[in-house]
C-alpha cells in the first residue's frame, strides 16, 4: 500500500490494504494461505536471531504465521495500537488477556451484563485462583467509579453490551481507572474499529471476536486483541504458551472479510437504525434497544463515542418467551443461530444465543427478559427485512 499521498487513509482502505504493504505474496494479489508448521533456515545464526526475536522470521506455527500476521497487522492498524495478537476464538482472547494480565489478590471492576461466557469467567473461574470480581450495574457510572476507587487491577468493559446494547462511557471510565493504576479492557465486537475507536478514547487493550463483525461471513472463527506493547507482549506469551493460536486457513478468511468490513458496517448501520424506528412504534413490542434511537437511555454517549451506532438491536416481545418461540420461525429471512455480524440477518433469544451458560434466574438478575431477540442485520435490501418483521409480528 502506498501510503505517500495521505499520511493516515481512511478505516475503509485500511480495512482493503492494511498489513499488506511489504508483505513477500510471491506476486500474488491476495495473502496465500501459509499452512507451514515450521520455518526453515539457512544457518543457526540466522535462525537463533529469529528465535529470540532479533530478526523478524517465523520460527513453529503455534506462536506465529505470515497469513495470521497480516490479519493481526490489520486489525491494529485500523484500533490504532501498538501491537496485535490473534486467537483461535473470541473467548480464547477474551481468557487469554484476563489470565496472562491477573494473579491471586488481583481485583476485576466489570459489569454485569456482558456477554454470556465473560460473564462465566468472572463468576465461575477467576474466583477459583483467588482472583477478586465485583459486577456492577451497567447503567450506572458512579457505581463503577466507586467500586475502581475502591482499588482495581482490570477495569474490563463491553460497550454496546450483548445482547440488550447498552453503552458505557469509555473516555470517563477509563480516566478514573487509570488513576489508581488499573488496565483498561473494552470488546469492541459489536461496535467494529468503524464505529468506535476505545484506544483513543483510553483504553489500553481492545479485542474482538473476530468471528463476528471483522470475518462477516459466518465462516471463521478468530478472536483478536489490540492494544500497548508492553501489555501485549504478556498476552502473547500466554497465548504461544497455551496454544489457543489462530489457524492459517481462519486468518485468510478473515482477511478477505474484513476487505468489505466499511461497505457492510455502512450498510448494517443505516437498515438497524431503520428497523429499529420502524418496531419502535408497532403494538406487539415491548421496547427497543438500540443506542441510535434517541430514547435509548445512553444515546448521548454512544453520540460522543460513536461514529455509527452498529448492526445490533434486539427488542422485547409482549408475551415473553412463548411469544419469541412463536415469532422467531415466522421469519423469512434470518438464520436462528448462535452468531451475529453475518452477511445475512441472525436472530436468536439470549437463551440459546449470548447467555445460553446462564439460567433464566440469572439472566433475569442481569436485566435481560426471557421475551428478548437477539437481532443482528445484514445486507439484505432493508424493506424486505422490515417486511419480514412486520409479517411475524401480525402472527402474534
Amino acid at each position: 500500500m502506498n501510503t505517500r499521498h495521505r499520511e493516515r487513509p481512511s478505516p475503509k482502505t485500511l480495512a482493503v490494504w492494511g498489513g499488506e504493504e511489504g508483505v513477500d505474496k510471491l506476486g500474488a494479489t491476495q495473502m496465500p494461505v501459509v499452512n507451514s508448521v515450521s520455518f526453515d533456515y539457512p544457518d543457526l545464526d540466522t535462525w537463533l536471531d529469529v528465535a529470540t526475536g532479533k530478526s523478524a522470521g517465523h520460527i513453529y506455527g503455534r506462536n506465529t504465521n505470515p497469513t495470521v500476521e497480516v490479519f493481526e497487522e490489520k486489525v491494529n492498524l485500523l484500533e490504532g495500537g501498538e501491537n496485535s495478537v490473534s486467537f483461535s476464538t473470541g473467548m480464547a482472547a477474551i481468557t487469554g488477556i484476563l489470565f496472562s494480565l491477573l494473579e491471586p489478590g488481583k481485583r476485576v471492576v466489570s459489569i454485569k451484563d456482558s456477554y454470556g461466557g465473560t460473564n462465566v469467567l468472572f463468576t465461575d473461574y477467576l474466583p477459583k485462583y483467588g482472583v477478586q470480581v465485583h459486577l456492577c450495574d451497567t447503567d450506572n457510572h458512579k457505581a463503577i467509579e466507586s467500586q475502581v476507587g475502591q482499588g482495581c487491577d482490570i477495569l474490563y468493559l463491553e460497550t454496546p453490551t450483548n445482547p440488550t446494547v447498552k453503552i458505557v462511557d469509555i473516555k470517563r471510565l477509563s480516566a478514573i481507572a487509570h488513576e489508581v493504576g488499573a488496565v483498561v479492557v473494552v470488546d469492541n465486537t459489536f461496535a467494529t474499529p468503524i464505529n468506535q475507536k476505545p484506544l483513543q478514547l483510553g483504553a489500553d487493550i481492545v479485542l474482538h471476536s473476530a468471528t463476528k463483525f471483522l470475518g462477516g461471513h459466518a465462516d471463521a472463527l478468530g478472536g483478536v486483541v489490540s492494544g500497548s506493547k508492553h501489555l501485549l507482549n504478556e498476552i502473547f506469551r500466554f497465548k504461544e504458551i497455551t496454544g489457543a493460536s489462530l489457524h492459517p486457513e481462519s486468518a485468510y478468511l478473515l482477511i478477505r472479510g474484513m476487505k468489505t468490513l466499511g461497505l457492510r458496517i455502512a450498510q448494517q448501520n443505516a437498515s438497524a437504525m431503520q428497523i429499529a424506528q420502524y418496531l419502535q412504534g408497532h403494538d406487539k413490542i415491548d421496547e427497543v434497544f438500540y443506542p441510535g434511537l434517541t430514547n435509548h437511555r445512553n444515546h448521548d454517549v454512544a453520540v460522543s463515542q460513536m461514529q455509527g451506532f452498529g448492526g445490533m438491536l434486539s427488542f422485547k416481545l409482549k408475551g415473553g418467551y412463548g411469544a419469541v418461540k412463536k415469532f422467531l420461525p415466522q421469519l423469512r429471512y434470518v438464520n436462528l443461530a448462535a452468531n451475529l455480524g453475518s452477511v445475512e440477518t441472525v436472530a436468536g433469544p439470549p437463551a440459546t444465543t449470548s447467555h445460553v451458560e446462564c439460567s433464566p434466574e440469572e439472566r433475569e438478575a442481569m436485566g435481560i427478559p426471557e421475551g428478548l431477540i437477539r437481532y443482528s442485520v445484514g445486507i439484505e435490501d432493508v424493506s424486505d427485512l422490515i417486511s419480514d418483521l412486520g409479517n411475524a409480528l401480525q402472527e402474534l
